[in-house]
Protein backbone atom coordinates (compact mmCIF):
# COMPACT_ATOMS: atom_id res chain seq x y z
CA UNK A 1 0.00 0.00 0.00
CA UNK A 2 3.00 2.30 0.41
CA UNK A 3 3.47 2.01 -3.36
CA UNK A 4 -0.22 2.62 -3.99
CA UNK A 5 -1.16 5.55 -1.76
CA UNK A 6 0.19 9.09 -1.57
CA UNK A 7 3.15 8.98 0.82
CA UNK A 8 2.86 11.72 3.47
CA UNK A 9 5.69 14.10 4.20
CA UNK A 10 7.40 13.72 7.64
CA UNK A 11 5.71 16.87 8.97
CA UNK A 12 2.31 15.61 7.75
CA UNK A 13 2.90 12.28 9.46
CA UNK A 14 3.91 14.02 12.70
CA UNK A 15 0.54 15.77 12.99
CA UNK A 16 -1.51 12.90 11.55
CA UNK A 17 -3.27 11.85 14.76
CA UNK A 18 -5.85 9.05 14.58
CA UNK A 19 -6.81 7.49 11.20
CA UNK A 20 -10.29 8.07 9.82
CA UNK A 21 -10.47 4.46 8.59
CA UNK A 22 -8.59 1.28 9.57
CA UNK A 23 -8.03 -1.79 7.35
CA UNK A 24 -7.61 -5.17 9.04
CA UNK A 25 -6.12 -7.52 6.44
CA UNK A 26 -6.16 -11.12 7.65
CA UNK A 27 -6.23 -12.66 4.19
CA UNK A 28 -4.65 -15.94 5.30
CA UNK A 29 -7.52 -16.53 7.75
CA UNK A 30 -10.73 -17.95 6.31
CA UNK A 31 -14.11 -16.45 7.02
CA UNK A 32 -16.79 -18.53 8.74
CA UNK A 33 -19.69 -19.19 6.30
CA UNK A 34 -21.98 -20.04 9.24
CA UNK A 35 -22.06 -16.36 10.26
CA UNK A 36 -25.17 -14.59 8.88
CA UNK A 37 -24.30 -12.62 5.76
CA UNK A 38 -21.09 -14.56 5.10
CA UNK A 39 -21.55 -16.81 2.06
CA UNK A 40 -18.08 -18.32 1.64
CA UNK A 41 -14.64 -18.55 3.22
CA UNK A 42 -13.83 -15.20 1.63
CA UNK A 43 -15.27 -12.04 3.14
CA UNK A 44 -14.45 -8.39 2.48
CA UNK A 45 -16.51 -6.25 4.85
CA UNK A 46 -16.67 -2.47 5.22
CA UNK A 47 -18.42 -0.77 8.14
CA UNK A 48 -19.14 2.94 7.62
CA UNK A 49 -20.22 3.41 11.26
CA UNK A 50 -17.02 2.07 12.83
CA UNK A 51 -14.90 3.15 9.83
CA UNK A 52 -13.26 -0.26 9.52
CA UNK A 53 -12.58 -2.74 6.73
CA UNK A 54 -11.92 -6.43 7.40
CA UNK A 55 -10.43 -8.75 4.76
CA UNK A 56 -10.63 -12.53 5.23
CA UNK A 57 -9.93 -15.51 2.98
CA UNK A 58 -8.23 -13.71 0.10
CA UNK A 59 -4.64 -12.61 -0.44
CA UNK A 60 -5.49 -10.40 -3.39
CA UNK A 61 -3.85 -7.14 -2.35
CA UNK A 62 -6.23 -5.13 -4.50
CA UNK A 63 -8.96 -5.54 -1.86
CA UNK A 64 -7.25 -2.87 0.27
CA UNK A 65 -7.14 -0.21 -2.43
CA UNK A 66 -10.68 -1.04 -3.53
CA UNK A 67 -11.86 -0.65 0.04
CA UNK A 68 -10.55 2.91 0.00
CA UNK A 69 -12.28 3.48 -3.35
CA UNK A 70 -15.58 2.28 -1.85
CA UNK A 71 -15.21 4.78 0.99
CA UNK A 72 -14.66 7.55 -1.56
CA UNK A 73 -17.80 6.51 -3.47
CA UNK A 74 -19.72 7.39 -0.30
CA UNK A 75 -17.83 10.46 0.90
CA UNK A 76 -17.31 12.35 -2.37
CA UNK A 77 -20.99 12.73 -3.42
CA UNK A 78 -21.59 14.56 -0.13
CA UNK A 79 -19.38 17.32 -1.59
CA UNK A 80 -20.99 17.05 -5.05
CA UNK A 81 -17.87 15.33 -6.38
CA UNK A 82 -17.96 12.31 -8.73
CA UNK A 83 -15.82 9.35 -7.66
CA UNK A 84 -14.57 7.33 -10.64
CA UNK A 85 -13.10 3.87 -11.12
CA UNK A 86 -11.02 5.16 -14.00
CA UNK A 87 -7.56 6.13 -15.21
CA UNK A 88 -6.62 9.59 -16.46
CA UNK A 89 -3.91 11.45 -18.32
CA UNK A 90 -3.29 14.98 -19.57
CA UNK A 91 -1.76 16.44 -22.73
CA UNK A 92 0.74 19.27 -23.05
CA UNK A 93 -2.12 21.72 -23.65
CA UNK A 94 -3.81 20.71 -20.40
CA UNK A 95 -6.49 18.57 -22.07
CA UNK A 96 -7.54 15.79 -19.69
CA UNK A 97 -8.82 12.36 -20.77
CA UNK A 98 -10.52 9.94 -18.38
CA UNK A 99 -10.62 6.20 -19.19
CA UNK A 100 -13.36 4.05 -17.63
CA UNK A 101 -13.06 0.29 -17.93
CA UNK A 102 -13.16 -3.01 -16.09
CA UNK A 103 -10.14 -5.29 -15.72
CA UNK A 104 -8.78 -6.45 -19.05
CA UNK A 105 -10.13 -3.57 -21.14
CA UNK A 106 -6.83 -1.67 -21.34
CA UNK A 107 -7.39 1.10 -18.80
CA UNK A 108 -3.86 1.04 -17.39
CA UNK A 109 -2.17 0.32 -20.72
CA UNK A 110 -3.91 3.07 -22.71
CA UNK A 111 -3.57 5.78 -20.08
CA UNK A 112 0.21 5.22 -20.00
CA UNK A 113 0.82 7.25 -23.16
CA UNK A 114 4.36 8.41 -24.05
CA UNK A 115 2.93 11.66 -25.46
CA UNK A 116 0.89 12.54 -22.37
CA UNK A 117 1.38 12.79 -18.60
CA UNK A 118 -0.23 10.14 -16.41
CA UNK A 119 -2.48 11.42 -13.63
CA UNK A 120 -3.34 7.95 -12.36
CA UNK A 121 -4.35 4.48 -13.53
CA UNK A 122 -7.39 3.47 -11.47
CA UNK A 123 -9.10 5.76 -8.92
CA UNK A 124 -10.00 9.44 -9.40
CA UNK A 125 -12.40 12.11 -8.23
CA UNK A 126 -13.95 14.82 -10.44
CA UNK A 127 -14.47 17.97 -8.37
CA UNK A 128 -15.59 21.51 -9.18
CA UNK A 129 -11.95 22.33 -10.00
CA UNK A 130 -10.96 19.27 -12.05
CA UNK A 131 -9.75 15.74 -11.38
CA UNK A 132 -7.36 14.35 -8.81
CA UNK A 133 -5.89 10.91 -8.23
CA UNK A 134 -6.87 9.17 -4.99
CA UNK A 135 -3.69 7.11 -5.18
CA UNK A 136 0.03 7.68 -5.55
CA UNK A 137 0.80 4.56 -7.54
CA UNK A 138 -0.35 2.06 -10.16
CA UNK A 139 -1.57 -1.54 -9.92
CA UNK A 140 -1.05 -3.09 -13.34
CA UNK A 141 -1.70 -6.60 -14.65
CA UNK A 142 1.59 -8.37 -15.19
CA UNK A 143 0.58 -11.41 -17.22
CA UNK A 144 2.00 -11.18 -20.74
CA UNK A 145 3.64 -7.81 -20.07
CA UNK A 146 5.62 -6.96 -23.20
CA UNK A 147 8.18 -4.14 -23.56
CA UNK A 148 7.24 -3.69 -27.23
CA UNK A 149 3.54 -2.98 -26.66
CA UNK A 150 3.52 -1.71 -23.05
CA UNK A 151 6.93 -0.11 -22.66
CA UNK A 152 5.91 2.46 -20.03
CA UNK A 153 4.53 -0.21 -17.69
CA UNK A 154 7.35 -2.66 -18.38
CA UNK A 155 9.98 -0.03 -17.55
CA UNK A 156 8.12 0.82 -14.33
CA UNK A 157 8.71 -2.69 -12.99
CA UNK A 158 12.04 -2.02 -11.33
CA UNK A 159 13.51 -1.58 -7.86
CA UNK A 160 10.76 -0.27 -5.61
CA UNK A 161 7.94 -2.05 -7.45
CA UNK A 162 6.05 -4.91 -5.79
CA UNK A 163 5.22 -8.07 -7.77
CA UNK A 164 2.15 -10.05 -6.71
CA UNK A 165 1.77 -13.76 -7.56
CA UNK A 166 4.56 -13.51 -10.15
CA UNK A 167 7.09 -16.30 -10.73
CA UNK A 168 10.81 -15.66 -11.10
CA UNK A 169 12.97 -17.38 -13.70
CA UNK A 170 15.26 -19.83 -11.92
CA UNK A 171 18.44 -18.89 -13.77
CA UNK A 172 18.17 -15.10 -14.03
CA UNK A 173 15.92 -14.27 -11.08
CA UNK A 174 13.86 -12.01 -13.33
CA UNK A 175 10.07 -12.03 -13.49
CA UNK A 176 8.57 -14.46 -15.99
CA UNK A 177 5.61 -12.42 -17.19
CA UNK A 178 4.17 -15.41 -19.05
CA UNK A 179 4.12 -17.81 -16.09
CA UNK A 180 0.56 -18.18 -14.78
CA UNK A 181 1.18 -21.22 -12.55
CA UNK A 182 0.06 -19.34 -9.41
CA UNK A 183 -2.80 -17.46 -11.07
CA UNK A 184 -3.57 -15.53 -14.26
CA UNK A 185 -4.26 -12.30 -12.41
CA UNK A 186 -0.63 -11.48 -11.63
CA UNK A 187 0.02 -7.86 -10.68
CA UNK A 188 2.75 -5.28 -10.20
CA UNK A 189 2.40 -2.24 -7.94
CA UNK A 190 4.68 0.73 -8.43
CA UNK A 191 4.71 4.43 -7.49
CA UNK A 192 3.71 7.07 -10.04
CA UNK A 193 7.31 8.26 -10.08
CA UNK A 194 8.21 5.08 -11.99
CA UNK A 195 6.24 6.36 -15.00
CA UNK A 196 8.22 8.89 -17.01
CA UNK A 197 6.38 12.19 -17.20
CA UNK A 198 3.69 11.28 -14.65
CA UNK A 199 2.24 14.21 -12.71
CA UNK A 200 3.83 14.27 -9.27
CA UNK A 201 0.84 16.09 -7.74
CA UNK A 202 -1.67 13.99 -9.73
CA UNK A 203 -4.09 16.91 -10.11
CA UNK A 204 -5.40 18.37 -13.39
CA UNK A 205 -8.32 20.24 -14.96
CA UNK A 206 -11.75 19.12 -16.15
CA UNK A 207 -11.90 16.23 -18.66
CA UNK A 208 -12.12 17.22 -22.30
CA UNK A 209 -12.65 13.60 -23.33
CA UNK A 210 -14.20 10.66 -21.49
CA UNK A 211 -13.59 7.18 -22.88
CA UNK A 212 -15.58 4.07 -21.97
CA UNK A 213 -13.51 0.95 -22.67
CA UNK A 214 -15.22 -2.36 -23.37
CA UNK A 215 -13.72 -5.71 -24.24
CA UNK A 216 -16.56 -6.99 -26.43
CA UNK A 217 -16.13 -10.74 -26.87
CA UNK A 218 -19.15 -10.91 -29.21
CA UNK A 219 -17.60 -8.82 -31.99
CA UNK A 220 -20.67 -6.60 -32.26
CA UNK A 221 -19.34 -3.33 -30.83
CA UNK A 222 -17.53 -0.83 -33.09
CA UNK A 223 -13.90 0.04 -32.31
CA UNK A 224 -15.08 3.60 -31.58
CA UNK A 225 -18.36 5.49 -31.33
CA UNK A 226 -19.25 9.02 -30.23
CA UNK A 227 -21.95 9.08 -27.57
CA UNK A 228 -24.79 11.49 -26.89
CA UNK A 229 -25.60 12.60 -23.34
CA UNK A 230 -28.32 9.95 -23.03
CA UNK A 231 -26.02 7.25 -24.38
CA UNK A 232 -23.25 8.34 -22.02
CA UNK A 233 -25.53 7.84 -19.02
CA UNK A 234 -26.74 4.48 -20.31
CA UNK A 235 -23.31 3.05 -21.12
CA UNK A 236 -21.96 4.34 -17.82
CA UNK A 237 -24.60 2.70 -15.64
CA UNK A 238 -24.72 -0.54 -17.69
CA UNK A 239 -20.91 -0.91 -17.47
CA UNK A 240 -20.57 -3.49 -20.24
CA UNK A 241 -17.62 -5.65 -21.05
CA UNK A 242 -17.31 -9.40 -21.65
CA UNK A 243 -15.53 -12.28 -19.98
CA UNK A 244 -11.76 -11.83 -19.83
CA UNK A 245 -10.08 -15.17 -18.97
CA UNK A 246 -8.10 -15.04 -15.78
CA UNK A 247 -9.12 -11.52 -14.76
CA UNK A 248 -12.84 -11.12 -14.13
CA UNK A 249 -14.41 -13.66 -11.79
CA UNK A 250 -16.47 -16.48 -13.27
CA UNK A 251 -14.91 -16.44 -16.73
CA UNK A 252 -15.72 -19.33 -19.06
CA UNK A 253 -14.72 -20.56 -22.49
CA UNK A 254 -17.99 -19.18 -23.88
CA UNK A 255 -18.48 -15.48 -24.58
CA UNK A 256 -20.37 -14.08 -21.61
CA UNK A 257 -21.29 -10.46 -20.94
CA UNK A 258 -20.23 -8.70 -17.76
CA UNK A 259 -22.38 -5.79 -16.60
CA UNK A 260 -20.73 -3.84 -13.79
CA UNK A 261 -22.46 -0.56 -13.01
CA UNK A 262 -20.33 2.56 -13.58
CA UNK A 263 -17.45 0.23 -14.49
CA UNK A 264 -17.05 -0.46 -10.77
CA UNK A 265 -20.19 -2.20 -9.50
CA UNK A 266 -18.69 -3.84 -6.37
CA UNK A 267 -17.49 -0.47 -5.06
CA UNK A 268 -20.69 1.56 -5.45
CA UNK A 269 -22.49 2.67 -2.30
CA UNK A 270 -25.45 4.46 -3.90
CA UNK A 271 -27.67 3.43 -6.80
CA UNK A 272 -25.86 3.49 -10.15
CA UNK A 273 -28.33 5.96 -11.67
CA UNK A 274 -27.26 8.54 -9.07
CA UNK A 275 -23.66 8.40 -10.34
CA UNK A 276 -24.91 8.33 -13.93
CA UNK A 277 -26.75 11.61 -13.44
CA UNK A 278 -23.69 13.06 -11.70
CA UNK A 279 -21.59 12.21 -14.76
CA UNK A 280 -24.15 13.68 -17.16
CA UNK A 281 -24.31 16.93 -15.18
CA UNK A 282 -20.53 17.32 -15.15
CA UNK A 283 -20.01 16.46 -18.81
CA UNK A 284 -22.70 19.00 -19.80
CA UNK A 285 -21.27 21.65 -17.50
CA UNK A 286 -17.74 21.25 -18.85
CA UNK A 287 -18.62 20.27 -22.45
CA UNK A 288 -16.84 16.91 -22.25
CA UNK A 289 -16.93 14.56 -25.24
CA UNK A 290 -17.78 10.92 -24.45
CA UNK A 291 -16.52 8.01 -26.54
CA UNK A 292 -17.05 4.24 -26.53
CA UNK A 293 -13.97 2.19 -27.47
CA UNK A 294 -14.06 -1.55 -28.09
CA UNK A 295 -10.69 -3.07 -27.23
CA UNK A 296 -12.16 -6.54 -27.71
CA UNK A 297 -12.95 -8.53 -30.83
CA UNK A 298 -13.94 -7.77 -34.42
CA UNK A 299 -15.37 -9.91 -37.23
CA UNK A 300 -16.72 -12.64 -34.98
CA UNK A 301 -17.02 -14.00 -31.46
CA UNK A 302 -14.02 -14.60 -29.23
CA UNK A 303 -15.23 -18.13 -28.51
CA UNK A 304 -15.29 -18.94 -32.24
CA UNK A 305 -11.81 -17.90 -33.20
CA UNK A 306 -12.13 -14.15 -33.80
CA UNK A 307 -9.06 -12.01 -33.24
CA UNK A 308 -8.78 -9.21 -30.73
CA UNK A 309 -8.56 -5.61 -31.87
CA UNK A 310 -4.86 -4.78 -32.39
CA UNK A 311 -3.48 -2.42 -29.76
CA UNK A 312 -2.07 -0.19 -32.51
CA UNK A 313 -5.62 0.34 -33.84
CA UNK A 314 -6.93 1.42 -30.45
CA UNK A 315 -3.96 3.73 -29.93
CA UNK A 316 -4.54 5.29 -33.38
CA UNK A 317 -8.16 5.98 -32.44
CA UNK A 318 -7.12 7.59 -29.16
CA UNK A 319 -4.56 9.72 -31.00
CA UNK A 320 -7.37 10.90 -33.32
CA UNK A 321 -9.49 11.79 -30.29
CA UNK A 322 -6.67 13.77 -28.74
CA UNK A 323 -5.68 15.72 -31.86
CA UNK A 324 -9.34 16.59 -32.52
CA UNK A 325 -9.49 14.99 -35.97
CA UNK A 326 -12.00 12.29 -34.95
CA UNK A 327 -14.56 14.89 -33.96
CA UNK A 328 -14.37 16.34 -37.48
CA UNK A 329 -15.00 13.08 -39.35
CA UNK A 330 -18.26 12.11 -41.06
CA UNK A 331 -20.43 9.74 -39.00
CA UNK A 332 -23.11 7.14 -39.62
CA UNK A 333 -25.63 5.66 -37.17
CA UNK A 334 -25.29 2.01 -36.15
CA UNK A 335 -28.83 0.56 -36.60
CA UNK A 336 -30.49 -0.57 -33.39
CA UNK A 337 -27.65 0.56 -31.16
CA UNK A 338 -27.95 4.19 -32.23
CA UNK A 339 -24.20 4.69 -31.91
CA UNK A 340 -22.48 7.28 -34.10
CA UNK A 341 -19.64 5.55 -35.96
CA UNK A 342 -16.97 7.47 -37.90
CA UNK A 343 -16.55 6.54 -41.55
CA UNK A 344 -12.83 7.23 -41.44
CA UNK A 345 -10.08 7.28 -38.80
CA UNK A 346 -6.43 7.85 -39.68
CA UNK A 347 -4.35 4.64 -39.54
CA UNK A 348 -7.39 2.43 -38.88
CA UNK A 349 -8.58 -0.13 -41.50
CA UNK A 350 -11.94 1.05 -42.86
CA UNK A 351 -13.59 -2.40 -42.66
CA UNK A 352 -13.18 -2.43 -38.86
CA UNK A 353 -15.09 0.80 -38.20
CA UNK A 354 -18.56 -0.65 -38.90
CA UNK A 355 -18.80 -3.99 -37.00
CA UNK A 356 -20.94 -5.85 -39.52
CA UNK A 357 -18.47 -5.17 -42.37
CA UNK A 358 -15.80 -7.14 -40.52
CA UNK A 359 -18.02 -10.26 -40.41
CA UNK A 360 -18.23 -12.85 -43.21
CA UNK A 361 -21.61 -14.42 -42.39
CA UNK A 362 -24.70 -12.18 -42.15
CA UNK A 363 -26.78 -14.79 -40.26
CA UNK A 364 -24.10 -15.27 -37.62
CA UNK A 365 -23.82 -11.51 -37.23
CA UNK A 366 -27.59 -11.10 -36.84
CA UNK A 367 -27.85 -14.00 -34.38
CA UNK A 368 -25.00 -12.68 -32.26
CA UNK A 369 -26.26 -9.10 -32.35
CA UNK A 370 -29.75 -10.21 -31.31
CA UNK A 371 -28.33 -12.29 -28.47
CA UNK A 372 -26.30 -9.38 -27.11
CA UNK A 373 -29.12 -6.83 -27.47
CA UNK A 374 -31.45 -9.10 -25.48
CA UNK A 375 -28.87 -9.45 -22.71
CA UNK A 376 -28.47 -5.66 -22.59
CA UNK A 377 -32.24 -5.20 -22.33
CA UNK A 378 -32.60 -7.85 -19.63
CA UNK A 379 -29.78 -6.37 -17.57
CA UNK A 380 -31.10 -2.81 -17.85
CA UNK A 381 -34.71 -3.74 -17.08
CA UNK A 382 -33.72 -5.79 -14.05
CA UNK A 383 -31.34 -3.26 -12.54
CA UNK A 384 -32.23 0.24 -13.68
CA UNK A 385 -35.62 0.56 -15.40
CA UNK A 386 -37.44 1.48 -12.17
CA UNK A 387 -35.15 4.45 -11.41
CA UNK A 388 -33.84 5.46 -14.83
CA UNK A 389 -34.91 8.71 -16.48
CA UNK A 390 -36.68 8.72 -19.84
CA UNK A 391 -33.52 10.18 -21.36
CA UNK A 392 -31.49 7.20 -20.18
CA UNK A 393 -34.15 4.72 -21.31
CA UNK A 394 -34.05 6.19 -24.82
CA UNK A 395 -30.50 4.85 -25.23
CA UNK A 396 -31.35 1.18 -24.58
CA UNK A 397 -30.40 -0.76 -27.75
CA UNK A 398 -32.94 -2.67 -29.83
CA UNK A 399 -32.41 -5.43 -32.36
CA UNK A 400 -32.44 -4.53 -36.05
CA UNK A 401 -31.80 -7.30 -38.57
CA UNK A 402 -29.46 -6.48 -41.44
CA UNK A 403 -29.91 -8.03 -44.88
CA UNK A 404 -26.30 -7.75 -45.97
CA UNK A 405 -22.85 -7.09 -44.58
Amino acid sequence: MRSMLIVPKPEELARFGEPDYVIYNAGECKADPSIPGVTSTTCVALNFKTCEQVILGTEYAGEMKKGILTVMFELMPRMNHLCMHASANVGKRGDVTVFFGLSGTGKTTLSADPHRSLIGDDEHVWTDRGVFNIEGGCYAKAIGLNPKTEKEIYDAVRFGAVAENCVLEKTTGEIDFYDESICKNTRVAYPLSHIEGALSKAVAGHPKNIIFLTNDAFGVMPPVARLTSAQAMFWFVIGYTANVPGVEAGNTRTARPVFSSCFGGPFLVRHATFYGEQLADKMKQHNSRVWLLNTGYAGGRADRGAKRMPLRVTRAIIDAIHDGSLDQEEYEVYPGWGLHIPKHVANVPAHLLNPRKAWKDVKQFNDTSKELVEMFQQSFNARFAAKASQEMKSAVPRYVEVSRL
